[in-house]
Formats: structure tokens, sequence, C-alpha cells
């Protein structure tokens, strides 16, 4: 072999080693950040499973809660009715003076709790609103005022205006 021939093969030996070099490199830096997407991920996940497990004794009593505490499947008519019944009852028995209900649509985008909703005006003092709202809320009966709009009495300085929204969650009748 001439000694061009040498330098020909050994220049291709040399760029056939230096391409097997590039393809190799980046081989394994993709190899390399697949490896550290999926590392991220797993110690994510693993981070989520921790959260879970340190929050499960919180939801666990939770759940006993809700199992101590739900009421029976119904349709919205009679919960209604009750809920409009104890929130009339109470009324004059606190010193309030009952103006006016407005049923609200029931809402049904809950998939295991639909809500009841009723909005009542009354006017009494002060006292007597909050003696009423602490009768209406009830978390173990799952209702709850979720608005009160109080303004000051026209005719009266000591009377308050109240509207408020009461709430009663219930569990539907299961649909044929």
């Amino acid at each position: 072999m001439s000694p061009r021939e040498k330098k020909l093969l050994i220049f291709f030996a040399v760029g056939g080693f230096a391409i097997l070099n590039l393809l190799g490199f980046n081989y394994f830096v993709k190899l390399q950040a697949d490896i550290a997407g999926k590392h991220f991920k797993a110690v994510t996940d693993l981070k989520h499973a921790e959260a879970i497990h340190a929050s499960r004794e919180e939801v666990e009593s939770q759940m006993a809660w809700l199992a101590q505490h739900e009421p029976k499947p119904s349709e919205s008519q009679p919960v209604l009715t009750a809920l409009l019944e104890l929130a009339e009852k109470d009324v004059p028995v606190v010193g309030l003076t009952f103006k006016t209900e407005k049923l609200l649509p029931t809402d049904q985008t809950g998939h295991y709790f639909h809500r009841v909703k009723v909005s009542l005006t009354v006017v009494g003092p002060e006292h007597s609103l909050y003696t009423w709202f602490d009768h209406l809320n009830s978390p173990d009966n799952l209702r709850c005022v979720t608005y009160i709009r109080l303004s000051p009495n026209k005719d009266d300085d000591t009377l308050i205006d109240c509207t408020a929204t009461v709430e009663q969650w219930f569990v539907p009748e299961p649909s044929a």
C-alpha cells in the first residue's frame, strides 16, 4: 500500500470513529434525558402517594362522620318542605317577623348529593337573627345558611332586615 492510501485509510478511520462517537454521544444523551424524566415522574408520584398517606387519617375520620350522618335517599320536594317548616317554625320562637320566602331551583349538579335552597326574608333584632342562624346551621343534618344580607330597617332603627339563603343537602333517590 502506498503512503497516500495509508493516509486516506487513516483519514476514513478517524472520520468514521468521530461519526460513531457523535452518534453514540447523542444516543446516550437521549437515554439519560429519558431516564431523568422517568426519575422525576417517579419522585413526583412518590411525593403524591406520601401526601395521600399522610392525610389518610383525616380522610378516614371524615368518611366515618359521613357514614354516621348520611341521610336516607329521598326526593327533593319532601326535603324542601321540611326545610321550609323548620325555618318558618323558628322565626317567631326567636323573636323575628317573617316577611317573604322564595323557593330557589334545586341544585342537582352533585354526583352524590343534591341541594334544595330557599331564600327567606325576616325582620328582627340582631341577637334574634344570630340565634336563628345558629338553629339553622346544622352540619350533622347537612344544612347551612350560605348567604346572608343584613340591612337596617327603614321604619325602626332597632330592627334589621335580613335575607338569608338556607341550603339542605340530601341524597337523591337512585334513578331507575
